[in-house]
């Protein structure tokens, strides 16, 4: 009996399956593309699709997308992702079916933006030379020992 839950289950319950997608996405926007299986890509990419459409309003969409995104994912989603997609009224993904896990015989499939989403550029950093370090003089075995302590025994008369 289907119980009246919209989409597919997983066999999850609720907080389990708002997790896996809140991964999902969350993978989606920062990486650009992800390989998962079918089922699981057709289930994201109706909330990437909303996600990128409310994005491309603007700083004034930031309170609707914090309730469901990260802060820095936010900002990815307005500075990067939706400048991209200005012209385009809809259909920002794409899924690639890639055939059948091994195990599990599991239908796979990659979910990648359609235009490409351009990299930040990463500031290199600066090299440091390291000193050279003199390795130490090997002690011989006989300088880790204690000397042995000496008694002296006093004839008593």
């Amino acid at each position: 009996m289907r119980k009246q839950v919209y989409g597919r289950q997983f066999k999850r319950d609720k907080n389990e399956r708002k997790a896996l997608f809140s991964g999902l996405i969350s993978s989606m926007i920062l990486k650009g593309r992800i390989s998962t299986t079918l089922e699981k890509a057709k289930s994201i990419q109706p909330d990437l699709e909303k996600f990128v459409t409310r994005a491309k309003k603007g700083e004034s969409a930031k309170l609707e997308l914090k309730k469901s995104l990260k802060p820095y994912e936010v900002d990815k989603m307005i500075n990067v992702i939706a400048p991209v997609f200005k012209d385009r009224n809809g259909g920002y993904t794409r899924i690639i079916k890639t055939g059948k896990r091994f195990n599990d015989n599991a239908n796979t499939a990659i979910l990648e933006w359609v235009e490409s989403i351009p990299e930040p550029v990463k500031e290199e950093k600066k090299k440091t030379t390291k000193k050279e370090v003199k390795p130490a003089p090997k002690k011989s075995r006989l300088s880790l020992k204690k000397p042995a302590k000496k008694t002296e025994k006093k004839e008593s008369k």
